[in-house]
């Protein structure tokens, strides 16, 4: 009785995560009615909560992936529970995410919950648990253009459908970074059980260093221009344009710019 209990404690979703969820719906409907006084102000806060539930979603994923693959450890751990304090770094998985969004408008991905791996038998698996991340930030990223690419944006405030268009950017930025193959993000992770003893052995000195490695690398200018033409290439196929991806930014980091560069009706 007590063992069942506990296991169905362990996937129970956190108040910490229905809080988040609850600061997410009440700054969406702000966001969409206009209620606040400046519409920079509400997207931020929307665009910052949304952000911080598809990284948890991005973490549950790996977990949940993990446990029906052989790792029965991650409930213990809390990770199925949607709550953000349970990561193994949560600095890493929430804290430096957002700090980047706030910095520089980046979606960079944080690190992953720890999975046991022994307890894990075949490569296919082990490959699918680290690509359930990165497929998160697809599926929220194909949720949020969902208005844009079936052309449903009649009757949509214009700065809901900013905030949504940035949110996407951050998605697919974020599901791009991840899934390159650099030891640390998932991507490496996906090609990791395929590679030879000597090889993993070579490369894993340099794993804590790929996400630094990475964001020092988008600070050139040359690699960062190249990086978001892809972005700006992906979000126009989809139906983002790039006044809609440009104004959810400046509505966003409202402290930078007035609100009024870009056109807000309600």
């Amino acid at each position: 009785m007590t063992t069942a209990t506990a296991r169905r404690g362990d996937r129970r979703i956190s108040p910490v995560f229905l809080g988040i969820l609850a600061v997410t719906a009440v700054t969406g409907w702000a966001t969409w009615t206009g209620f606040a006084e400046r519409p920079g102000v509400a997207v931020f806060l929307f665009v910052t909560a949304a952000w911080i539930v598809s990284l948890c979603l991005h973490e549950y994923a790996h977990a949940r992936t993990a446990l029906h693959s052989g790792d029965i450890t991650v409930g213990a751990k809390g990770y199925l529970t949607l709550n953000p304090l349970k990561y193994t770094h949560a600095l890493l998985s929430i804290v430096l995410p957002v700090v980047f969004l706030i910095m520089g408008g980046i979606g960079l991905p944080g690190g992953a919950v720890f999975i046991e791996r022994g307890r894990i038998p075949g490569r296919w698996r082990h490959s699918l648990v680290s690509a359930a991340g990165p497929l998160t930030n697809v599926l929220f990223a194909a949720v949020c253009t969902a208005p844009f690419w079936l052309h449903a944006l009649d009757g949509v405030p214009s700065a809901f459908r900013y905030a949504l268009a940035f949110l996407a950017l951050l998605q697919v930025t974020a599901a791009i970074l991840n899934l390159l193959p650099v030891p640390g993000l998932d991507g490496y992770g996906v090609i990791e059980p395929w590679l030879s003893h000597g090889v993993k052995r070579q490369v894993e000195p340099f794993a804590p260093f790929g996400l630094l490695f990475v964001f020092a690398l988008l600070w050139v200018p040359a690699v960062n221009s190249a990086f978001f033409d892809v972005i700006d290439a992906l979000l126009r196929h989809l139906g983002v344009g790039g006044l809609e991806q440009d104004c959810g930014r400046i509505l966003y980091q409202f402290w930078q710019a007035p609100d009024e560069f870009c056109a807000v009706s309600r």
